[in-house]
Formats: structure tokens, C-alpha cells, sequence
């Protein structure tokens, strides 16, 4: 089992640097797993072993690059969090690099445990909004209908239509899912 902060963390690191380093001065096309080691201080070998292939790797930075950098904003009432939540992910999700990060995440995933820990990441965000409320005494829905209600209506239209999305379609669905629910 590898060590927290131990070698193999910083290889993780060095590598995952390296190769957003790289899409950032070269872009995808010029992205070779030698290119991304010679950066990282590591053998090919080190990168063919730890991940398979480039795809692998790319679905691993990508998948560390959705992880949220904070907790949610806390506005003091669960309309707001939720607002600015919706509005925050699908700007960031619908952005070029994010779906550059979707795709990626994805296509390294034969399994589907990527998608699994994105889908994590943001039912992790609900949660932290829907436990503020509730502890402010808000009546709060389930995790999972938010999850239904926002968050993959989100998803769908950026990976299958991608029109309309503003910030005033994320508040519909937040709409959607908080009616019946708050009083």
C-alpha cells in the first residue's frame, strides 16, 4: 500500500503536473506519454506501468481536475447555496476544458469507476448544502433527487445539447427540485 505523500505520490503528482502543463503549451495532438515523462523526471516505463496508456492517464488528471477545489458557497439558505452551486458547475462544466475533462475522464473508464467518482464529487457538494440547511432548519429534499433534479439534467445537456445553457436554466431545475419542498 502506498505511503500518503510517499514516493509514489509525488510521481502522481509530478506526472499529473507535467501533463496539464503540457496540454496547456502544446494541446492534446502534441501529447506523447515520453513527452509527459521527460517533464515529469520519470522513465515512459514508470507512466506505462502505473496507468497503461495515455487515455488512462489523461482519465486520471482529468478526473483529479473535477474534484472540487472548495466546499460550496454557504449563502444562508438553500435556494441560494443551490443556485449558485447549479450556476457554478454547469459554467464549469459546459466550458471547453470541462468537457475536455468529461470526455477524458470517461474515455480511460472501461469500468465506470471515473464517472462514479465525479458522480461523488458532486453528491458530496449537495450533501454539504442540503446538511447547511437542514441544520438552519430548512426543510431539505433527498441527496438523490437534487442529483436527478440538477445535476444530471447538467450533465446530459453538455454532453448531448449543448444549447441553452445559461444560468436561468440551471434555476429552473433547482426550482424543479426544491418545489414541494421548502415552504
Amino acid at each position: 500500500m502506498a505511503r500518503p505523500g510517499g514516493r509514489s505520490a509525488r510521481v502522481q503528482q509530478s506526472v499529473h503536473d507535467a501533463v496539464r502543463e503540457l496540454l496547456e503549451e502544446a494541446g492534446r495532438d502534441g501529447l506523447t506519454v515520453p513527452l509527459i515523462a521527460a517533464r515529469a523526471g520519470v522513465t515512459p516505463s514508470t507512466i506505462y506501468r502505473r496507468w497503461g496508456d495515455l487515455q488512462e492517464l489523461l482519465s486520471d488528471v482529468a478526473v483529479e481536475r473535477l474534484r472540487p477545489e472548495s466546499a460550496p458557497t454557504d449563502l444562508g439558505s438553500l435556494r441560494q447555496d443551490l443556485d449558485v452551486y447549479a450556476e457554478q458547475f454547469l459554467e464549469e462544466m459546459a466550458s471547453a476544458s470541462g468537457r475536455a475533462y468529461i470526455r477524458d475522464a470517461l474515455l480511460g473508464d472501461a469500468e465506470g469507476t471515473n464517472a462514479g467518482q465525479c458522480s461523488a464529487y458532486a453528491a458530496d457538494q449537495i450533501e454539504t448544502i442540503l446538511r447547511r440547511a437542514a441544520e438552519r432548519g430548512e426543510r431539505v429534499p433527498e441527496i438523490e433527487h437534487v442529483m436527478d433534479r440538477v445535476v444530471a439534467p447538467i450533465m446530459y445537456r453538455i454532453l448531448f445539447r449543448p444549447d441553452g445553457l445559461t444560468a436561468e436554466y440551471s434555476h429552473t431545475l433547482v426550482s424543479g427540485a426544491l418545489e414541494n419542498t421548502t415552504a
